[in-house]
């Protein structure tokens, strides 16, 4: 299916398309992929206006410093 979107942010549109085209994909390939991600998560409730308004997901014992743990992996110690 062909269709437009507007309003892409001209540089996230250049970074997405570079790296499609190193993974041998096309950008509709990538945007697909995404779109289907997207879907995959959860609804947001009913009346909820923006992601402050979603509520932090539990993802069981051992997880307590999850974050920290990724930002060391992402910003070194």
């Amino acid at each position: 299916m062909d269709k437009t979107i507007r309003n892409i942010d001209a540089r996230a549109y250049r970074a997405l398309k570079t790296r499609a085209a190193a993974q041998g994909k096309s950008v509709g390939e990538v945007v697909s992929e995404a779109i289907k991600v997207y879907l995959a998560r959860p609804a947001p409730r009913a009346g909820a206006a923006s992601l402050a308004d979603l509520t932090p997901e539990d993802f069981g014992p051992g997880t307590e410093s999850l974050s920290a743990d990724i930002d060391t992996v992402v910003y070194g110690s």
